[in-house]
């Protein structure tokens, strides 16, 4: 009996322990408080019955102790206020592999300086207000990743289908670098070149050789795919598939490489002869312009659908030749894409086939035969579908005698002509980090203030909770912290506080969920603060306000 007596007092003495000691514990991470705690130390050669009486008297002392606490300081209610808007506009660079002309900067560079060299890049877009980064990872049918469908890039370890040693997956780096900073990041494709002039000894690795009956060669020593052929469109939509699957990217982005440049083929047309007379023998009608058109768009389709039917969120961008054809609007001259890459981009811009559309836009503001002005405005007005019109800007070598001014002259334009969501895409990011100048005068004008990227008002999304948001006040300072039940669905939080009369605003990335905060500051009274949560679309929740407690 008395070993049976032992082992229920023993087993009420454990009850206690974990029921009290556990509520103690939830009572203590809800509150921060200066106010000391009674601790528990047991005392190993107690008796059951001892141990029970101690813990049950210590945890009764404990509940006076958070009584008294509640009672000093009591709960907050959440208030409605007049929050400030918080800047949109997107802020990009393009980062280009092919030739290693941003990243890496020199093939055969070791895993870690390559991602050294990365870090540095993402650190300077985020310490200049930046919000996204345009990534190449497939700069001619090669893979800045591990791809089941093409070999790694020449460019990352100086030979075709050489994988990183030590192994790692540079877009999986990119990704979550770019996400821990809160930049967005877009993966940029080449849909049709199969081999670069600068990519080194084509091998039997090289997709050259392994998609060689349509694949050809042009006389400055590219190779590219025929557009024509079923197979070209159904090999880049498995690439692109395959990354919108795999990896946690926030959109995909083709340049202006469609059909090749003339000059690429010493001015002579593209040799697509064998796919264009099976169309004519199969009782093809189109011209031969026309048709090559046609299977463009209908690639540009494909792709639009095929992403949204993946992952809805993640968007697509264009980044065509920035004349869709000579005297569009009128006066302008120069290539005409429409003609020569047999690129309807105006098409894809008018049927919504896009998300963002960013036509480069290399020539300073004036003279007017390439005006940025009179095209920006020329492509706002086909933008039937109120689609995202991001211009690629020339931050590199626009011709211009004071190129630091024309570049910030363009972005205060293009805020102007495109309100309702303003954004740029600088070519490329050699332009920021070779021309401190440059760099200054963005973070110095427009972009001095942080941004979020605009709405994509068109996705659907499901609409954020609001946060929950506690404050502890202290002696000097106040203790936000806030969560949301549902983090996985938060990009950003946006932290609002009010000084005297006057608010300000704080983009912080999703890990950030507490700021201690003076209750003194410029000689002005802490007196309100809320906080909103942002999901990667840029859809904001309802914001919860709290006014801070005085002592």
């Amino acid at each position: 009996m008395r070993l049976n007596a032992i082992r229920v007092f023993a087993l009420l003495g454990v009850f206690s322990f974990v029921f009290f000691g556990c509520s103690s514990k939830r009572s203590k991470e809800a509150k921060r408080s200066t106010t000391a705690a009674v601790l528990v130390n047991p005392v190993h050669n107690e008796v059951p019955e001892q141990v029970y009486d101690r813990q049950k008297r210590s945890a009764v002392d404990d509940t006076k102790i958070q009584v008294t606490a509640a009672k000093e300081e009591p709960k907050e209610e959440s208030i409605r206020v007049d929050l400030p808007l918080v800047k949109r506009e997107f802020r990009a660079a393009w980062v280009a592999t092919v030739a290693n002309i941003n990243w890496p900067s020199k093939r055969n560079l070791s895993t870690e300086q390559q991602k050294q060299e990365a870090i540095a890049l993402l650190d300077l877009l985020k310490n200049n207000n930046f919000n996204a980064v345009i990534f190449q990872v497939r700069p001619s049918a090669d893979a800045m990743y591990k791809s089941t469908f093409e070999p790694w890039s020449v460019f990352l370890n100086g030979e075709i289908g050489r994988q990183p040693y030590p192994y790692y997956d540079p877009l999986e780096f990119w990704v979550d670098e770019a996400h821990k900073r809160g930049l967005e990041l877009h993966v940029w494709l080449n849909p049709y070149r199969a081999h670069h002039s600068n990519g080194g000894t084509v091998t039997s690795e090289s997709m050259v050789r392994k998609a060689s009956d349509y694949v050809v060669r042009l006389k400055n020593g590219m190779y590219w795919f025929d557009p024509a052929d079923p197979r070209t469109q159904d090999h880049a939509s498995r690439v692109v598939n395959d990354i919108v699957k795999r990896y946690d990217i926030d959109g995909v982005h083709f340049d202006d490489y469609f059909y090749p440049y003339a000059t690429y083929n010493g001015g002579a047309d593209f040799p697509d002869d064998k796919t264009w007379n099976a169309y004519r023998n199969a009782g093809g009608k189109l011209s031969r312009a026309d048709w090559r058109r046609d299977h463009v768009n209908n690639f540009i389709k494909r792709i639009y659908t095929e992403i949204k039917a993946e992952k809805n969120f993640v968007k697509f961008g264009l980044s065509p030749f920035g004349i869709w054809k000579p005297g569009y609007p009128a006066g302008i001259t120069g290539s005409s894409q429409y003609d020569e890459l047999y690129a309807d981009a105006k098409l894809w811009l008018n049927e919504g086939w896009v998300d963002y559309f960013t036509p480069q836009l290399y020539w300073p503001i004036s003279p007017a035969k390439q005006s940025f002005t009179a095209l920006l405005k020329w492509w706002q007005s086909e933008n039937t579908y109120n689609r995202h019109l991001w211009p690629g800007l020339n931050t590199v070598e626009v011709r211009t005698a004071d190129r630091p001014t024309e570049i910030v002259n363009q972005v205060n334009a293009t805020r102007e002509l495109v309100p309702n969501s303003p954004g740029e895409v600088h070519w490329s990011i050699a332009g920021l980090t070779k021309s401190p100048a440059m760099l200054q005068a963005l973070v110095d004008g427009p972009y001095k203030e942080e941004a979020l990227v605009p709405k994509s008002l068109w996705l659907n999304a499901n609409p954020l909770l609001k946060p929950t948001l506690l404050l502890t006040t202290e002696k000097n300072a106040v203790f936000a912290k806030w969560l949301h039940k549902q983090p996985d669905q938060i990009r950003h939080w946006v932290l609002y506080v009010r000084y005297g009369d006057e608010w300000s605003t704080e983009i912080l990335t999703k890990d950030i969920t507490s700021k201690e905060l003076p209750r003194m500051k410029n000689n002005k009274t802490l007196y309100d603060v809320a906080v909103r949560g942002v999901d990667r679309l840029g859809n904001e929740s309802d914001y919860i306000a709290k006014r801070v407690q005085r002592k």
